[in-house]
């Protein structure tokens, strides 16, 4: 099966690339901005001709695109993430290849939702923030393309690789400059969001899956277990060896101050059950922009569901986001594996590595 990976250099491109070569059935071509990839192209400002030409010279069978941005301005993310889809779908449409399309879509599309619910797949999108509206715009793309196509709404990635400027990123960045100067105590804020997370090598087998499906839509990928950011703060806290306490700054509704939290007594979740807890998201796709605040600052959210009070985390999707995962169960034969523990063990060892 020939493939055309597009975005091989960014947080999930790399695990999708690595995963499709160790399958021997697939022949991999990656095409992007960075000296990594086989073919460099930017597809932000390339034509859709000269992308036509190049499809039509590989005859990929399958198209995967993890590229996009998740920095920058209303202007700069339509360009990244909406316009370059729109060149990707008139290309694919002009080539002759056939090829099927995997479109990397994010959680962020969805926007707020009611906490204890699980968002599915015909949930009503409401993106808070100009990544989601990117994001969903190049989902109708996709979907209103007449192309055989699926985009896989991705939900909050973690893993190896956690760019140093996402929440948990930043997070473990505050733990080990805590632990290089010998504090006993880290002060937080922001950790009363809930998300559900899913390890970056989990996602790229989602994507190997899509590729070789016929389902066709939108496919959530997540754990389908949301989790209070407080508690992977202790459990992050626990593998890195912190013995100090984590207080918080900030504190959920009707807590009624600073929270402290030792991190040897917070519950860890157990791993994600393959159904969900319920059923009554730079070039870095389907997890939370990297600019706002997590550790060690705080400021205002916008309203959540209801009314109620949302602490800052950059995805505009306030307090709450679990992913309803039956879909990808019943389409793709997916689940999510690794447990969130061993996710941040890794983010964990990176971040080590910089003491």
């Amino acid at each position: 099966m020939r493939v055309l990976l597009l975005g091989s250099g960014g947080f999930l491109g790399r695990y999708v690339a690595e995963h499709l070569l160790a399958d021997p059935a697939v022949q991999l071509t990656a095409l992007g901005r960075g000296d990594d990839a086989d073919v460099r192209f930017d597809l932000s400002n390339g034509s859709p001709g000269a992308l036509t030409r190049f499809l039509n010279a590989v005859h990929p069978g399958v198209v995967i695109n993890c590229a996009g941005a998740t920095r920058g301005g209303a202007r700069e993310l339509t360009r990244h993430n909406t316009v370059a889809v729109a060149t990707v779908c008139e290309s694919l449409r002009r080539s002759g290849c056939g090829a099927r399309l995997v479109q990397i879509g994010c959680s962020s599309e969805y926007g707020p939702s009611q906490p204890g619910s699980s968002t599915a797949e015909d949930a009503v999108p409401r993106p808070g923030g100009p990544y989601g509206v990117s994001k969903l715009a190049a989902t109708e793309l996709v979907l209103g393309s007449g192309l055989d196509a699926v985009v896989l709404r991705v939900f909050s990635p973690v893993g190896p690789g956690t760019p140093a400027g996402s929440p948990l990123g930043r997070l473990a960045e505050a733990m080990r400059r805590a632990m290089q100067s010998g504090e006993s105590e880290l002060k937080l804020s922001g950790l009363g969001v809930q998300r559900d997370f899913v390890d970056v090598r989990d996602v790229a087998r989602a994507v190997h899956a899509a590729s070789l499906s016929a389902a066709q839509g939108v496919v959530n990928i997540g754990s389908g277990r949301a989790v209070r950011l407080r508690e992977a703060a202790s459990v992050l806290a626990r593998v890195a060896g912190f013995g100090g306490a984590l207080h918080e700054i900030d504190s959920p509704p009707g807590r009624g101050g600073p929270h402290h939290v030792p991190a040897a007594t917070v519950h860890v979740p157990a791993p994600a059950h393959p159904h969900g807890a319920a059923h009554g998201h730079a070039t870095a796709h389907g997890h939370a922009p990297a600019h706002p605040q997590v550790a060690g600052e705080h400021g205002g959210g916008p309203a959540g569901v209801g009314g109620a009070t949302t602490y800052p985390y950059p995805d505009g999707c306030g307090s709450w986001q679990q992913a309803d995962v039956r879909t990808a169960r019943d389409r793709l034969g997916w689940r999510a594996r690794i447990p969130l523990e061993e996710s941040l063990a890794d983010i964990w060892m990176e971040a080590a590595c910089r003491i």
